[in-house]
């Protein structure tokens, strides 16, 4: 084994093959002997990444449940624990690998009356709008699928029956909150497969997307004292301001402890990052909201089915890899089209920059937020390789017609969208000391968290001021990578003496069963002399003898994808690549943020393998192919 494969599964997988000779110097700095012979005694940072799904809905949530979702929770953590069960729709589905964890987010909204309306429950029948419904779930196909999207849209804009909108204190709310607080604790089994108390809070506002996905660190001790927090007033709130409330008075009155995770800021149109208070008729926001917000939200979901929100090609238009499975024509119930003036709002990358910009006003930065991934999968099946998609509704698990079937449409305003448009993102991966409820949690608080589009790809991510080149071949990159600097999710440390710029460590592999790495870069947001964003992306490493151009971009690592399979060969790419590099653009009085974003090489989509299991012919303007990738957590300097 060469140095650089040594050294790389030294950081990433704390390997055997890492031990270094006696008395050996650990990090660069130590005198020899400090360190005791074993280099894994006395360790005390994050040794191990482990993957999960922080988004899953089941049959249990009202639009699951209304389109034919059967699964329930207990389903849901058998399967995602690597057992094989029946997919909604009666197929045979088991994941190649099982998670490490997982979250059932069943929403808060209405919970419990799904299961009312299905069974024509007296007081649903009592409504005209609940009979309607359970008469058109009696029918079933597209009968039902149009009344679980009129169901989805009454919601969103606010004129759902209050019959029908259950809230905190009705029985059949408690009797499943209680459901799904028993099935996470059958099924957490601390150090093998851990499982999460959690909901989803729901917030629409006339249709743009504002919901968060609840998680509690705790047990049925202290989380069983609530019942979740809901968007509905008077009992709740679709002011994120609100909730955040509600966090603080769980913590206050159980001593526990709870997060919150926005997602798909790509269908707020907007308000997902605004820069004013839009529920206080666009009032600036205050300190006050800066400094709760960074408490709550530590994280921010990047990538799902519903689309890739690191950034948009006219927000990036330098950034030949911007354009990825973007969702970009309207807000979550298209009742209103996307406007460019919009996206600004929407988009992790341009979300950390405004950041920067009201940090500079507030003195703190309200979105100061992680990057993880998820599925938001509604079938309880987490299924994000591309050859084993079940879709994000049981209408959409594997059949011919998936791809080209319209989802969701609003005639008046000409927008809608197909199947295919579905991506197989995501998954979230932590640095843990263990794989527990408490060590996991904590990750995600110290933001040691980073998201990918579904392939297991490993990253390591440090920043500092004293990294070097003879850092790369060290046997013990990740004591070095905490010992001279900070990993993702936090900030710089002050400039060591004489120290002219950052410079990051990074390291990543490929997932054992995926494809190769075309290249490592990172991703510069920050704020010039005027107070105006800027970003920058940096091609860092890469496979090959590829050279930068003229233009300074790198040359396309090639396509050894094979449609008629499908399938392709690691035959070009790299199974690892790793950097030391210095920001050359660096200004020590400019606020600024750094994040690694790791691509792989083309691999066939899941439409591909649709088209060949189904032999379909799919229209010309359905993607067949994809560029997975990686996405770390923020690293920040300030001045």
């Amino acid at each position: 084994m060469n140095v650089f494969k040594r050294n790389l599964l030294c950081a990433l997988l704390a390997a055997p093959v890492c031990t270094t000779a006696a008395g050996a110097p650990q990090n660069g700095t130590e005198s020899p002997g400090a360190r005791p012979y074993s280099p894994y005694a006395d360790v005390a940072y994050p040794s191990d990444v482990y993957f999960g799904d922080t988004h899953v809905h089941t049959a249990l949530s009202a639009d699951a449940g209304g389109a034919g979702t059967t699964l329930m929770p207990a389903d849901a953590y058998r399967f995602a624990r690597g057992e094989q069960v029946t997919s909604n729709t009666g197929l045979p589905v088991k994941l190649e690998r099982p998670y490490d964890f997982y979250m059932v987010t069943d929403h808060s909204d209405a919970m419990g009356v799904i299961t009312d309306l299905l069974a024509g429950a007296p007081n649903i029948m009592a409504d005209p709008d609940g009979r309607r419904l359970h008469e058109a779930f009696k029918q079933g196909g597209q009968v039902r699928a149009r009344a679980t999207f009129d169901m989805i849209s009454r919601f969103a804009q606010g004129t759902l029956s209050p019959a029908l909108n259950y809230q905190p204190g009705n029985p059949a709310y408690q009797r499943v909150w209680g459901e799904i607080i028993q099935a996470a604790e059958d099924f957490n089994d601390p150090h093998h497969f851990t499982t999460f108390i959690a909901y989803e809070w729901t917030s629409l506002v006339k249709g743009n997307n504002l919901h968060r996905n609840v998680i509690f660190r705790d047990g049925s001790d202290r989380a069983g004292q609530v019942e979740p927090y809901t968007t509905t007033p008077p009992v709740g709130s679709p002011n994120p301001r609100d909730l955040w409330k509600w966090l603080q008075a769980y913590e206050d009155k159980t001593g526990g402890s709870i997060t919150a995770i926005p997602h798909n800021g790509n269908l707020s149109n907007g308000m997902m990052f605004a820069l004013q208070d839009d529920f206080d008729n666009g009032a600036p926001f205050d300190k006050a909201y800066a400094e709760t917000r960074q408490k709550w939200e530590r994280l921010y979901e990047v990538t799902q089915l519903k689309g890739d929100s690191e950034t948009h090609p006219l927000l990036s238009n330098e950034d030949e890899f911007a354009d990825y499975e973007s969702w970009d024509w309207g807000n979550l119930d298209l009742s209103e089209a996307k406007t460019p003036a919009m996206l600004p709002g929407e988009y992790a990358r341009s979300g950390l920059l405004r950041g920067l910009q009201l940090e500079a006003k507030l003195g703190t930065n309200p979105f100061k937020f992680g990057l993880v991934g998820a599925t938001d999968t509604h079938t309880g099946l987490s299924t994000v390789d591309d050859d084993n998609f079940f879709g994000k509704f049981p209408n959409l698990e594997p059949n011919p017609t998936r791809a080209s079937e319209s989802i969701k449409g609003n005639e008046k305003l000409g927008l809608g969208y197909k199947g295919w448009r579905y991506s197989s993102a995501g998954l979230t991966a932590l640095w843990a000391t263990d794989n527990t409820r408490g060590a996991l949690f904590d990750a995600m608080e110290r933001r040691e968290a980073y998201a990918t589009t579904g392939p297991r790809i490993r990253v390591r991510f440090f920043g500092g001021w004293d990294f070097d080149q003879g850092d790369l071949l060290h046997r013990d990159l990740a004591r070095i990578g905490y010992g001279k600097g900070v990993p993702m999710g936090s900030d710089l440390k002050a400039a060591t003496a004489g120290a002219k710029a950052p410079r990051f460590l990074v390291y990543a592999q490929r997932d054992p069963m995926g494809a190769n790495l075309d290249r490592v870069q990172v991703v510069k947001g920050w704020l010039d002399a005027t107070g105006n964003s800027k970003e920058k992306v940096y091609d860092v490493a890469w496979s090959g003898e590829r050279k930068p151009g003229a233009n300074g971009k790198l040359p396309a690592v090639g396509d050894t994808v094979d449609l008629s399979i499908p399938s392709w060969t690691n035959t070009i790419g790299a199974a690892e690549l790793g950097a030391v590099w210095t920001d050359p653009d660096f200004d020590p009085n400019l606020r600024a943020f750094y994040y690694a974003r790791v691509i792989e090489i083309p691999t066939p989509r899941w439409t591909a393998y649709d088209r060949v299991k189904f032999k379909l012919d799919l229209a010309a303007d359905i993607p067949l192919k994809t560029r997975e990738r990686a996405y770390t957590s923020p690293i920040w300097y300030n001045p």
